[in-house]
């Protein structure tokens, strides 16, 4: 069954429904998928689509559905969370519509263990989960499969977001102990529908947004979704711009009712102008390792421009994905998927850099580099899944066999045609750089690959009503490749050969409503490669496969449309940092240093989401996690025992969605109203944690009025985020690569006060 191919609804109006006549091709495919073992690869993407009561059509994201049954496992296909030995939290569909949300890094905040390192601009943002850093492919799929984390994404492309929270290794391959970020793309839908959209956000950035999605053929064999958009205006500082474009189609071609294609392009364009940069804390000296002292200067207001106009950056994503999935009989089926995408980037942003003597006061220094790395990723990622149900006397098995991967090659520019510049020195809460001049590079060459294939078996043992068992291994191969510059010639820096990773589970069903479960696992991730420097021994060199470990316990419940999930966790991964080595090892000649494992990243702590409708009428998604984020058993004695920089030890969010009742009269009853508060806490800003960010609280109101034209749905949305106009610091990381110590840390502000305006029609 393809993902979004059914029209769903709510409990309470799924019996007054209507249902056509004729089966269609993919109404028997959701049939027979939902008595047998499902199909990989297949993804719920119907989530907050139109549903019909009594003939009336209901506008998009108005039930305000904030729970989630089923969940996507990868290899594993999709699964009943409550079957799922893992924390998946997921921000769905309604949550993107209502809430007014621009691109998916929006998403983030109400997911309690996740966060983002802002790179340049919240929209290319790196994302992080339960404290460990997420890899720029590894750990970010699209339907199932790898795409750049770092580039990009409209909202109004995705259906929703899905997290795995800790070690998936088992069933993705080699990937960070960050968890798996799944985006679920938006497919066909059984009902013809035209949505049109108009709003603007902020100072002023008009948007236009037109969905189009509906089945046609004999037996509605074939399914088109066609979604396009423009977004051209001020962003949210005066004199600023931001111009987003969107177009995507996407296909389902039934070629019986057991077989389906899936094709899908899109081409997204983000470009910004005038927004603000980053700050770096330097990285300081042995006697002064803050580069700072005192405390970090309080966030500016982003509201003021930070930046000259011609500050920002021109991005370009083109995505192609294709699949085939086919049901052999009623227990098994197979799948085969492949993802091409080109994400290319210019950069011609200023760098600014709290100085050594006034950083605290918000002193800075601002330069304009051309910037010389990481301009063009082009990524081809694979799926090829057999999934089968067998039975040795009364025990299940739910099988899989299959293998899943990635090649990903980084271009950088040649050189920099624009010498640097000095723009001087300003403070962030009053004037900021105007003049100086965009600077320009050069030429492109190919500065690094990666090649990640793994091979993956599991089974799940259904042993009786309460309990199960169950196991995934994978068996990965690992190439990586290095120039280091553009007159070097690649070379292999990295080589790995059927590297392990487990994972096995055990679960308890007290009721058939609820779920104990115990998870282990161990997953394998590519070492970390030295930048080119000549004060490294080993420039250019990767480090060996690091081996992280986990241990899970969780609890899950779901009480009529409630749901609540808890779990506790243990977690540990290498730390790659700077070692001091022997005058004279290096090409600098002094100050020498090693890059290598340094210590041991340990994380634990307690995650807990409850989403749902809660009261009639009252939709809840909320959520918090607990963590204890620490550097241990460190070569480096002022590091050991300190918190990892950007982990949050506190993190919260809360979204209420209220209904007036329809007892209050049909005018009234079209009135919803929403809130939501994020909660942040005190993070550590650099390696010694003499420096942090201090916590902080912003909050979220809105209101949407859903209405009929001529028996057509219309909603009009009106939302504020951070109303309070809240000045904090929204990231901070230590400089690349992953995981090292003893860099300069990176700031970057939340936004202001903004606005955000939607008027919405379906026919």
């Amino acid at each position: 069954m393809p993902a979004g191919t059914t029209t769903h609804s709510t409990a309470k109006t799924a019996k007054a429904a209507v249902a056509p006549k004729q089966k269609t091709a993919a109404q028997t495919a959701a049939k027979t998928t939902t008595t047998t073992a499902p199909i990989t690869g297949t993804l719920d993407g119907s989530k907050g689509e139109t549903v019909i009561v009594h003939g009336i059509h209901v506008a998009d994201g108005t039930s305000a559905r904030y729970m989630n049954k089923t969940v996507y496992l990868g290899p594993l296909g999709n699964r009943d969370t409550l079957n799922t030995p893992y924390s998946v939290m997921g921000v769905p569909h309604d949550v993107v519509v209502n809430q007014q949300l621009r691109n998916v890094n929006d998403m983030a905040q109400y997911l309690p263990s996740v966060q983002l390192e802002i790179r340049g601009d919240p929209n290319t943002s790196r994302p992080q989960s339960r404290g460990f850093e997420a890899d720029v492919i590894a750990n970010s799929r699209l339907d199932g499969l790898n795409v750049v984390s770092t580039t990009p994404y409209p909202a109004e492309w995705v259906d929703n977001l899905q997290v795995l929270n800790g070690l998936a290794g088992a069933m993705y391959g080699p990937e960070n102990p960050a968890g798996v970020f799944e985006y679920t793309l938006k497919r066909p839908t059984d009902r013809r529908t035209e949505r049109f959209s108009v709003g603007a956000d902020s100072i002023g950035t008009p948007i236009v947004n037109g969905d189009i999605s509906g089945r046609i053929g004999k037996n509605r064999w074939f399914g088109y979704r066609l979604n396009m958009l423009h977004a051209d205006g001020t962003g949210y500082a005066s004199g600023s711009s931001i111009r987003r474009e969107m177009v995507s189609a996407d296909f389902d071609i039934h070629l019986d009712d057991k077989t389906v294609i899936e094709i899908d392009a899109s081409h997204y364009t983000y470009a910004a102008r005038g927004l603000a940069p980053g700050f770096g804390i330097p990285a300081g000296t042995a006697a002064n390792p803050t580069g700072i002292s005192g405390k970090l200067p309080e966030a500016p207001d982003l509201g003021r421009r930070m930046a000259p106009g011609w500050s920002g950056y021109n991005m370009e994503t083109n995505t192609f994905l294709a699949k085939i999935k086919h049901q052999i009989n009623d227990n098994w089926s197979f799948t085969l998927g492949g993802l091409y995408q080109d994400a290319m980037r210019q950069s011609f942003g200023i760098s600014d850099t709290l100085t050594a003597a006034g950083g605290t006061n918000g002193f800075y220094s601002s330069k304009a580099t051309a910037t010389t790395t990481a301009d063009d990723f082009r990524v081809g990622s694979n799926m090829a899944y057999f999934n089968g149900r067998v039975f040795t006397g009364p025990i299940r098995h739910d099988l899989v066999i299959g293998t899943n991967g990635y090649m990903m090659g980084n271009y950088n520019p040649v050189r920099g045609v624009t010498p640097a510049q000095s723009l001087g020195t300003y403070n962030m809460y009053g004037a900021a750089p105007t003049d100086g001049r965009q600077p320009y590079y050069e030429g492109r060459y190919k500065s690094s690959s990666i090649t990640s294939q793994s091979f993956i078996v599991g089974d799940t043992l259904t042993i009786n009503k309460h309990w199960s068992i169950m196991g995934t291994l994978a068996w990965s191969w690992i190439d990586q490749s290095g120039a280091l510059n553009a007159n070097t010639a690649m070379r292999k820096t990295f080589q790995a050969n059927a590297a392990f990773s487990p994972t096995t589970s055990l679960m308890y069903k007290p009721t058939e409503n609820q779920t104990i479960y115990f998870t282990y696992g161990r997953s394998v991730e590519a070492g970390p490669v030295t930048p080119n420097s000549q004060y490294y021994t080993n420039t250019n060199i990767a480090l060996p496969i690091a081996h992280s470990e986990e241990y899970e316990v969780g609890y899950k419940l779901r009480y009529k449309t409630m749901q609540f999930n808890v779990a506790g966790f243990r977690m540990t991964s290498p730390y790659a940092m700077y070692v001091s080595a022997a005058s004279g090892s290096c090409a600098g000649g002094t100050n020498c240093q090693t890059y290598t494992y340094g210590g041991t990243q340990r994380n634990y702590g307690v995650e807990a989401q409850i989403s749902g409708e809660v009261l009639p009428n009252l939709s809840v998604l909320a959520g918090m996690t607990w963590l204890d984020a620490e550097l241990v058993h460190s070569k480096t004695a002022s590091y050991n025992n300190k918190e990892i920089v950007g982990a949050a030890p506190l993190q919260a969010s809360l979204l209420l969605d209220y209904r007036l009742p329809a007892t209050l009269g049909s005018f009234a009853s079209g009135w919803a109203f929403n809130a939501g508060i994020h909660y942040m806490g005190n993070r550590a800003a650099n390696v010694t944690n003499t420096l942090h960010t201090g916590s902080y609280t912003t909050l979220e109101l809105g209101t949407r009025y859903a209405f009929h034209v001529a028996r057509f749905p219309w909603v009009a949305r009106f939302g504020v985020s951070n109303v309070t106009n809240e000045r904090y610091w929204a990231s901070v990381y230590t400089g690349a690569p992953s995981g090292t110590s003893g860099a300069a840390s990176t700031l970057y502000a939340g936004l202001p006060r903004v606005y955000h305006f939607t008027l919405s029609a379906e026919f």
